[in-house]
């Protein structure tokens, strides 16, 4: 029913910026809360941002705070995750992803997932 498509990523040298973007499309687009989620090599997909549908609260991992900025145009039906100060350990596929409720989206229970986005920063 929702369809998400991410993008932005590519390789940066540290301390550089990217801006990563989420465009939802489908019939049935609901009220959802939308975050950033990412799993460098070899290792788990982990929470780095979310957002709730009005744009007001937004949440950070710990590992991203002060760095990463979420943000959403909800005419465009479209998440933004701003990536400024980069660092090696950001390397990461990214996945934008979509749930019913931010309660849900921080549990990992997300309805909707994107295709992810390579990010690579380098030394």
């Amino acid at each position: 029913q929702v369809q998400l498509a991410d993008s932005g990523g590519g390789l940066v040298q540290a301390g550089g910026s990217l801006r990563l973007s989420c465009v939802a499309s489908g019939h049935t687009f609901g009220d959802y809360a939308m975050g950033w989620f990412r799993q460098p090599p070899g290792m788990e997909r982990e929470f780095v941002a979310a957002i709730r549908w009005s744009g007001r609260s937004t949440y950070y991992a710990d590992s991203v705070k002060g760095r990463f900025t979420i943000s959403r145009d909800n005419a465009k039906n479209t998440v933004y995750l701003q990536m400024n100060s980069l660092k090696p350990e950001d390397t990461a596929v990214y996945y934008c992803a979509a749930a019913g409720g931010l309660d849900y989206l921080m549990k990992y229970e997300c309805d909707y997932w994107g295709q992810g986005t390579q990010v690579t920063v380098s030394s």
